[in-house]
């Protein structure tokens, strides 16, 4: 009978006895992670292309406005209509940036990787959500800032400075509403599928869908359903809360057109609070049903 001929080779592993870095550096880096993707950053120049020609874009029109006022002290756009006249870029910024982040991990089915790690449920869709908002916000948010630190060069004694300070947080809040609601709505649609184009086009229908309910209200006989018109489309439900809360920097121009809230200015509030709410609610709930396959 042969002898056994097999051998047990050392070949050095060890157990891991280092710091265990634990839960927040997973979601930091989640966080991060989003952030880097959503400008392309770290990915193939092909994936820079969209976002940082945004970038250009708003860029380009806060140098404008600064360039003008600097030169004939004319506000061309107050910090929150500034927000207002980028929106329509932000839109289409998330239907880029919301299926990047979220619908290639469906594709691909590395969530399984994510959620065997010491990472709850809930951590992964929320490290999402938080990395688009801060994308959108500083979108719409570091042309504020440049057209501040613009004006108050230009500006005579501090009190004016203080004054147009405070027109940037009131914008810089602004566009902390317009980054949420958008944020929100655009990674829940994205998260239902892992195709990028499916999830691009579903969230541009989203928003374009709701424009036409809106015109509808508005032209009912009905002065109520006319002034809640605004809470049937996102676009319009933001524009409705910032015309309520920041009406001094939204409306500028006596000749402009003003929508009409009526008494419902709260409701605008509290239906935005309840959208983000809600849409939050549903993602959670759509990753717990993708964790649980």
């Amino acid at each position: 009978m042969p002898e056994p001929t097999g051998v047990i080779h050392d070949i050095g592993y060890q157990r891991y006895t280092g710091p265990r870095l634990g839960r927040r550096y997973v979601f930091g880096s989640l966080y991060l992670h989003g952030v880097r993707t959503a400008f392309g950053l770290g990915r193939s120049a092909k994936a820079k292309i969209f976002p940082w020609l945004v970038v250009g874009i708003v860029l380009m029109v806060a140098v404008a406005a600064t360039a003008i006022r600097a030169q004939f002290g004319e506000v061309v756009m107050t910090y929150a209509q500034f927000a207002d006249n980028m929106s329509w870029l932000v839109l289409f910024f998330v239907a880029v940036a919301a299926p990047e982040l979220v619908s290639r991990d469906l594709r691909s089915g590395v969530l399984p990787l994510y959620f065997s790690r010491p990472l709850p449920r809930a951590d992964y869709p929320l490290a999402k959500l938080l990395a688009l908002v801060t994308s959108l916000w500083l979108l719409l948010g570091a042309p504020q800032m440049f057209m501040f630190l613009g004006a108050a060069f230009t500006l005579d004694g501090p009190g004016a400075v203080w004054d147009e300070f405070v027109d940037l947080v009131g914008g810089l809040l602004y566009a902390g509403l317009w980054a949420a609601v958008f944020a929100s709505i655009g990674l829940l649609v994205a998260s239902l599928t892992g195709k990028r184009a499916f999830a691009a086009g579903g969230i541009v229908a989203v928003f374009l869908m709701t424009t036409p309910i809106v015109g509808t209200m508005s032209i009912l006989p009905s002065q109520a359903a006319n002034q809640l018109s605004g809470l049937a489309s996102p676009s319009t439900l933001v524009q409705g809360v910032g015309v309520w809360t920041l009406r001094d920097l939204l409306i500028t121009d006596q000749d402009a057109f003003v929508p009409d809230l009526g008494p419902f200015g709260p409701v605008y509030a509290v239906a935005a609070v309840a959208l983000v709410a809600g849409c939050v609610a549903l993602l959670l709930a759509r990753y717990r049903k993708v964790a649980a396959r």
